[in-house]
């Protein structure tokens, strides 16, 4: 769906009665500049990595955990694998007028192990409501890593961000994991914008169960040039699926496994089993900006989705 369309299927009112809530840290003005030292096995480089919270400098190897109370967490990572310290950076602030945004790249990530082993991956730039478990240690099951969702009991009407996107040009996309060789995936690369609302319960063997609640789903795939502030989408409560609006591909139920901690400590998926009543009261919310929309590995490099001023409609 190209981006001038879905503003007008997704276009919103506005109102004078609105209230609009901004997300904490959502002005994307302040950031946690982490300073960490590569090995020197894989060329010993001193890279920056970015997150969302209080602004400050970390100058250390370790692992990072949401602070200020930040929501926010992205794909920039810190990887511990065989004692071999390692970072993927594909989120950076940039400068906007007075304060700051987003910016979210597809991109790929390069390691060159003793100088002369070329390892090479495509990281997508994600921004999500959560956080993330490192020290990451091995590239198999990269969802597994991330905790996606926030604890949220609120049914807003909309949610409402800036936004400008910088397409590829490609017109399909690359499988490329740094392990095997790569591969052509058919489709055009589409960055996404996602907020699920979902009722989540944890049976007796520490499962987790979701019903969704609240949707709303949109990708971009044209350039927008300059930036389209105020950009509105509705969020559409309980079954959804007879409506005009509606995606297979892109909202169905369980479209891609998530994963969350449950009570006992354990990384387990999120069973999204069916679609809630609009009238139930959400426990979670799954938000996530992203530069690609195919999952790990998957994207087509050049792919830019710049995000700022995220804020929810009431």
């Amino acid at each position: 769906m190209a981006a001038s369309l879905a503003a007008c299927l997704w276009a919103f009112p506005a109102h004078a009665q609105e209230r609009v809530v901004p997300m904490a840290y959502g002005d994307m003005d302040q950031w946690v500049t982490r300073i960490i030292h590569e090995s020197g096995i894989i060329g010993g480089v001193t890279k920056s990595v970015y997150a969302v919270g209080p602004t400050q400098t970390i100058e250390k190897n370790e692992p990072y955990k949401n602070l200020g109370g930040s929501p926010w967490a992205t794909s920039n990572i810190y990887a511990k694998v065989m004692g071999i310290h390692k970072t993927n950076v594909s989120v950076f602030p940039e400068k906007r007028g007075e304060g700051s945004c987003a910016r979210l790249e597809t991109r790929y990530e390069s390691v060159k192990v003793f100088g002369f082993i070329d390892i090479e991956v495509i990281a997508a730039g994600s921004l999500f409501a959560g956080s993330i478990h490192e020290p990451i240690t091995g590239v198999r099951d990269p969802m597994k890593k991330l905790d996606m969702g926030i604890p949220f009991t609120d049914k807003p009407k909309a949610i409402r961000f800036d936004y400008k996107v910088k397409m590829s040009g490609e017109e399909n996309r690359v499988y490329c994991n740094g392990f095997s060789a790569k591969k052509k995936v058919e489709g055009k690369d589409y960055p996404v914008a996602i907020l699920l609302l979902q009722k989540r319960w944890e049976d007796e063997d520490g499962k987790v169960h979701a019903l969704r609640i609240g949707t709303m789903v949109v990708r971009y795939d044209k350039d927008t040039g300059n930036w389209v502030n105020d950009a509105t989408y509705p969020i559409h409560y309980g079954d959804i699926r007879k409506e005009p609006y509606y995606v297979e591909e892109w909202m169905k139920i369980q479209d891609q496994d998530r994963y969350t901690m449950n009570s006992k400590g354990d990384n387990v998926v999120i069973q999204e089993e069916g679609w809630g009543n609009p009238d139930d009261i959400p426990t979670h919310m799954v938000l996530q900006f992203a530069s690609s929309h195919g999952g790990a590995y998957i994207g087509s490099p050049g792919n830019v989705l710049w995000i700022d001023n995220v804020r929810l409609v009431y």
